[in-house]
C-alpha cells in the first residue's frame, strides 16, 4: 500500500461554500467507506482565521494508482466542483 497526502483548497467563488455544503454528506459517507476499508488514515477540513472551511486534508493509502485514480474518479469534492487546487503527494506516516 502506497500512503498519499492529499491537500487540496476549495473554489473562492461566492457559491463555493454552496456547493462544499450540498455535497458534504456524500463526501463524508465516502471517507466512512474509505476508512472501513483501511485506505483513510486521517484527515479533516482546513479553516481559515475565521473558523471557515477552504480545503481539506487527507492521509490515505491505496494498493494502486488505478484505486487512487477511481476514487478520484467518485469522489464528491471533486465531481462536485469543490476542489479546485488538489496536491496528491507520497507519503510515509511515522510509526510513533
Amino acid at each position: 500500500m502506497q500512503q498519499y497526502l492529499i491537500t487540496a483548497y476549495d473554489y473562492t467563488d461566492t457559491e463555493a461554500l454552496e456547493r462544499r455544503l450540498a455535497v458534504r454528506e456524500n463526501h463524508l459517507a465516502g471517507a466512512r467507506r474509505l476508512k472501513e476499508s483501511g485506505n483513510f488514515l486521517t484527515g479533516g477540513a482546513i479553516l481559515d482565521a475565521e473558523g471557515k472551511m477552504i480545503g481539506s486534508m487527507m492521509v490515505a493509502q491505496f494498493a494502486s494508482t488505478d484505486d487512487l485514480e477511481a476514487w478520484q474518479l467518485d469522489e464528491p469534492y471533486l465531481t462536485g466542483r469543490v476542489w479546485e487546487k488538489v496536491e496528491i503527494q507520497p507519503f510515509r506516516m511515522a510509526n510513533v
